[in-house]
């Protein structure tokens, strides 16, 4: 006997017209993944073309969204690895070599790629919901093909990883009178690079790197050992993937309001 929420149709599947039969609050993860992304982007947009409030040079301080920083506009000293002849026009982010990398390089991430495409693009929103769309097209659209370029962009962004290691160690040799100390400020940066290295280490295409096309592990053990202890991490690549983004608003919030003279930095030594 056919339930009335569904028909068989020629000995096939049976049609369900609800969107799904679930009476659990499915609906949850896909609005607050939303949510926390929507946060990022919106307080990382206002944050990168406000171009204000990115340098603290007392302390040697130095935003993630604003490193390395190349525009001409950029404060000398921040500019560690030199400065562009030409000024930024307004709306031109500072930091124009790395965002654009660090962004594909999330935007393609595996784990992003399926919080967005469920909570955004609902495809699907949750199993055994139906998506609203018509066709299923995966990713073979010229747009979506910019997909695979993932593993070229964990290369670029490994190296921006360390542009932040760098900012982040030669901030403790500024302390107060130009020697060595710690601030808050520095322990924030310091686990903002922990969390930058922890996220991009336990990327999938970081795991194939050293394990990757490999016949036997038993040739290969130093690349063995790497790729266990990388597929350790890829296991939480999703928490990974959230705490960074979390440290990294952290960090230049913290950064911007001591730049702002809004607080003044904890020295905790020197």
């Amino acid at each position: 006997m056919a339930s009335t929420d569904s028909t068989q149709t020629g000995g096939g599947r049976a049609h369900i017209p609800r969107r799904t039969l679930r009476t659990d609050r499915w609906w949850v993860g896909p609005l607050l993944t939303t949510l926390g992304l929507a946060t990022f982007v919106v307080y990382a947009t206002l944050r990168v073309f406000q171009q204000d409030h990115y340098w603290v040079p007392e302390y040697h301080y130095l935003t993630p969204f604003y490193s390395p920083c190349v525009a001409q506009q950029c404060a000398p000293e921040a500019a560690l690895f030199g400065r562009l002849p030409v000024e930024f026009p307004p709306l031109v982010p500072y930091a124009l070599v790395s965002l654009p990398i660090l962004l594909l390089f999330r935007l393609t991430c595996y784990y992003y790629r399926k919080a967005y495409y469920r909570s955004i693009w609902l495809s699907p929103p949750a199993c055994a919901v139906r998506e609203p769309h018509r066709a299923y097209t995966g990713e073979t659209r010229p747009l979506m093909r910019l997909q695979n370029g993932h593993r070229y962009f964990f290369y670029a962004a490994a190296l921006i990883s360390l542009v932040n290691t760098w900012d982040m160690l030669i901030a403790f040799f500024h302390g107060t009178g130009g020697g060595f100390g710690v601030g808050l400020g520095n322990i924030i940066m310091l686990v903002n690079v922990v969390m930058l290295w922890t996220y991009t280490l336990s990327c999938h295409s970081c795991r194939h790197v050293f394990g990757g096309r490999l016949r036997s592990f038993g040739t290969h053990p130093v690349r063995y050992w790497m790729w266990s202890r990388i597929s350790t991490l890829n296991n939480r690549h999703m928490l990974y993937a959230w705490l960074s983004l979390a440290t990294l608003m952290i960090t230049d919030a913290y950064i911007a309001l001591i730049a702002s003279g809004t607080i003044e930095d904890l020295r905790i030594l020197n």
